[in-house]
């Protein structure tokens, strides 16, 4: 007999991020990672832009699907909902950003709720998930990427799994100029689109509440212009994309 999970005893970060499916129109598909944003009763998938276009590589999926939980009181129970990347006129259904020193690989997608499951079981991430005060947050601080790198993922269930990271650069300062700051940690293609998390201790436990601030976007990784790849290991150093610019995406 199978084991039937209660859905309440899943943490609540789990059900916020969603595995995304990328499509071509040649059939070909890529993996990546995105989460739910709930703004004025606005619900919005954020991801990266380059998931959703990507001119250097030539990447330009049409549509996009993500994994639902149709089913609250199973787990197990799981479906796939398109949704697509340019309306009949052949515009983008995507919002995105741009900052003082170029584009910002964030989108967001508006999502129509009607259009979900009646009794879809998620977690959204809001405006009040944003961190106050930008100097709480110091660099070395632990903080958490969900998201499906490779792919890889509970399958059964359709939830994420949880890696660890620490902040490499000030968080009140963009790095370089840009609008990102560092984290360093183990990360893998399909990540991209990860929230980047800080647990919030005097909140509860994630069973009974959303514990959890939000700092940014996993973006992808960074490398030295002087590396070696026959001599250098790969720095394992990150983007990730201040949070604040859902408030602009999602205005």
């Amino acid at each position: 007999m199978m084991f039937q999970e209660n859905p309440t005893e899943i943490e609540s970060i789990l059900l916020a991020v969603v595995h995304i499916k990328t499509y071509r129109p040649d059939g070909t598909s890529t993996n990546a990672t995105g989460f739910y944003f709930t703004r004025n009763d606005t619900l919005f998938l954020i991801t990266n832009r380059h998931v959703v276009l990507d001119e250097p590589s030539g990447h330009v999926p049409t549509r996009i699907e993500i994994g639902l939980h149709p089913d609250p009181t199973n787990l197990a129970v799981t479906s796939r909902y398109s949704i697509s990347l340019y309306d009949a006129n052949g515009n983008r259904t995507w919002r995105e950003a741009h900052d003082t020193s170029g584009s910002v690989d964030v989108v967001s997608i508006p999502i129509l709720r009607e259009y979900f499951p009646n009794d879809v079981l998620y977690r959204s991430f809001t405006p009040a998930h944003l961190p106050v005060e930008m100097r709480d947050i110091e660099v070395g601080h632990s903080v958490r990427v969900v998201g499906f790198p490779l792919g890889f993922h509970d399958t059964l269930h359709n939830l994420p799994v949880m890696r660890h990271a620490i902040v490499a650069s000030s968080f009140s300062l963009r790095f370089q100029g840009n609008g990102y700051f560092l984290t360093d940690s183990l990360l893998h293609r399909g990540s991209s689109g990860s929230p980047v998390v800080a647990y919030r201790k005097e909140i509860g436990n994630g069973r009974v509440g959303f514990p959890w601030y939000l700092l940014g976007v996993h973006s992808a990784r960074l490398s030295a212009a002087s590396r070696d790849p026959q001599q250098d290991e790969r720095l394992n150093l990150f983007a990730a994309w201040y949070a604040d610019v859902l408030l602009t995406l999602t205005n």
